[in-house]
């Protein structure tokens, strides 16, 4: 039998305990409002990175540009939203938009000849999701000079082979030797093709895996938008020889 001294003893180590339970019970509410106010404040946070992220993504995209000819131009982008089906579409006040669809901008105006179809354009590129968070999928400076310029490190493509995307094979259509332009390609026809996971048939491709992932992601999820913004640098234009189909190396 339990005696009363050792009943008495029982309740004295287990009163503390009763007693803290209250406590407890009532810190959780407030530790779990503390967490939702902090996730509320990060959420909040990463929207107006949204919001603001197109604006340095084309600033960004556009120094990128401008590196191979050494000048900053600024662009102001606009944001419309889109319907159900299209979301978060961007327009950009001092784009031009061409009759296929696409938008660009000169950055720098080129000399000589434009590409002919059955021409062969040599060209150096960047591209960026600019419709979601601005990732860029090729980012490079541009020729690097010395033992790193390698005329390796451009593209090439053959106008009309549609081995480029639409709108990228269209833009060098207008543009002459040197020239700089930035084109924003909107989803669809356009765009990389549905089913070239590895945009082996048609490019521009990724020099990289993460660069591939980067635009993989974008391209594969149909509820963000997939504008994609092309810094192109044309380098030079190839003519093909009438006689043996080769390409002669253009100056």
């Amino acid at each position: 039998m339990i005696t009363s001294s050792l009943f008495e003893s029982l309740i004295m180590l287990l009163l503390p305990l009763y007693l803290l339970v209250p406590v407890v019970a009532l810190n959780l509410p407030k530790a779990s409002i503390k967490n939702h106010q902090t996730r509320a404040a990060t959420l909040s946070a990463a929207g107006n990175d949204v919001l603001h992220g197109r604006r340095d993504l084309l600033l960004t995209s556009k120094n990128i540009a401008m590196a191979l000819i050494g000048t900053n131009v600024l662009v102001s982008p606009e944001s419309v939203w889109a319907s159900d089906s299209q979301i978060d579409l961007q327009k950009y006040e001092d784009f031009t938009v061409a009759s296929e669809g696409w938008s660009y901008k000169d950055v720098k105006a080129g000399t000589g000849d434009s590409p002919l179809p059955g021409d062969r354009v040599v060209f150096d590129w960047s591209g960026y999701t600019i419709g979601y968070f601005g990732r860029p999928f090729q980012a490079k400076g541009g020729p690097q000079g010395g033992a790193f310029d390698k005329d390796l490190d451009y593209l090439r493509t053959e106008i009309g082979s549609g081995k480029m995307v639409p709108a990228v094979e269209q833009a060098f259509l207008s543009m002459k030797v040197g020239g700089v332009r930035q084109v924003v390609v909107p989803y669809g026809p356009l765009s990389y093709p549905t089913g070239d996971k590895g945009h082996e048939l048609v490019g521009p491709k990724p020099a990289t895996f993460s660069g591939m992932r980067a635009l993989d992601f974008v391209l594969d999820n149909a509820r963000v938008d997939r504008t994609m913004l092309f810094n192109l640098k044309l380098i030079r234009i190839d003519k093909k020889d009438p006689r043996t189909g080769a390409f002669v190396r253009g100056s």
